[in-house]
């Protein structure tokens, strides 16, 4: 398998595929990615040679934040509206949807599994 940035990416599929395994690189980012390093988006990631992988990874290391760092910074947006008591900030505080869904009949992943009411009843 080849690796960048720390990342295994697989080899059977092509090289536009096994890039949007770095998190962070989506569909357009990993076709603009090889687009400017002139790498065919068609040709597999085990046909690479080193010296493609090697700019390959300094290009995506130079223009994009991935990985660790972009979620890093995530966390710090996300912590920074809590800590500053937004509306935004208390949604995630209480684990409820941020964006304006409702909640009274859906978002059961984001609140988690339903109070039991009721329960067994002893003899």
């Amino acid at each position: 398998m080849p690796r960048i940035l720390g990342v295994d990416i697989p080899k059977d599929k092509k090289i536009n595929i096994s890039l949007r395994y770095l998190y962070g690189i989506g569909p357009v980012n990993a076709l603009t990615v090889l687009e400017s390093v002139d790498i065919d988006p068609d040709k597999k990631a085990k046909d690479l040679s080193d010296e493609e992988i090697a700019r390959l990874t300094s290009h995506i290391q130079s223009t994009y934040r991935i990985e660790g760092e972009l979620k890093r910074e995530i966390t710090q947006n996300i912590r920074r509206l809590i800590d500053i008591g937004c509306y935004r900030g208390t949604r995630h505080r209480r684990g409820l949807p941020v964006r304006g869904q409702r909640t009274r009949c859906n978002s059961r992943s984001r609140k988690g599994p339903r109070p039991r009411v009721g329960g067994i009843k002893k003899k």
